[in-house]
């Protein structure tokens, strides 16, 4: 029952985000399930907690739902109640969903397990290195965001509700979230994985103010 669970899950979200942004997509969705699948092989969980919450976790992502964090929580508690999994795996889905994001972190956080951290690392290792640099400047695009403006400074957000209003350059994006995430990854084996994406993401950044100053 377990892996024909996983089979439905991975099915609903498949078509339910088949025309969602791209770095936001089925393709990202499968990415962070591949990378908790991965530290899964070295960290002790709920294996099948992780693999729905990985796969739900952006069912209805809040930033394209005008802001509404709860949508998410709902559509995956709806699903996985249509297909008879138990409430208190449900229960524990849904808050992994609800307190998982970075915005999250900027607010009050009650809720926490190894799954959360894991299902957390996993969806933070895809949003640095070379995906998760390409991914930011979709998403720049997408919401028509300059690439950067020397005149606009990164800024440290205190609260999620400022992190959530910036408007800021695509570049800003790198100090004010990515180059964060490095140390604040949960586990050992997400801690191991995220050096050399941070690697390259520094790299590129020193490659890009070297060309837009005309340097190299």
């Amino acid at each position: 029952m377990t892996s024909e669970t996983i089979k439905l899950t991975k099915d609903f979200v498949q078509l339910k985000l088949q025309k969602a942004e791209a770095g936001h997509d089925w393709f990202h969705v499968e990415r962070v399930w591949k990378n908790a699948k991965l530290i899964l092989e070295k960290e002790t969980a709920d294996a099948h907690i992780v693999e729905l919450a990985a796969l739900l976790h952006d069912i209805a992502d809040s930033k394209f739902h005008d802001g509404d964090e709860e949508l998410g929580p709902q559509i995956a508690r709806s699903f996985l109640q249509s297909i008879q999994v138990s409430e208190e795996t449900i229960t524990h889905v849904c808050k992994i969903i609800k307190n998982m994001s970075f915005k999250a972190s900027l607010g009050k956080i009650d809720f926490w397990s190894k799954e959360l951290e894991i299902v957390q690392d996993a969806d933070r290792l895809d949003a640095i290195g070379a995906i998760g640099i390409a991914r930011a400047f979709n998403y720049g695009g997408f919401k028509n965001r300059s690439l950067y403006d020397p005149s606009i400074k990164p800024k440290e957000h205190q609260s999620k509700e400022e992190y959530k209003q910036t408007t800021a350059p695509t570049i800003n994006h790198f100090y004010e979230k990515l180059l964060l995430l490095k140390a604040r990854m949960n586990t050992t084996t997400g801690k191991q994985l995220a050096e050399a994406r941070h690697r390259y993401m520094e790299d590129f950044l020193v490659q890009f103010f070297d060309e837009w100053e005309g340097r190299k």
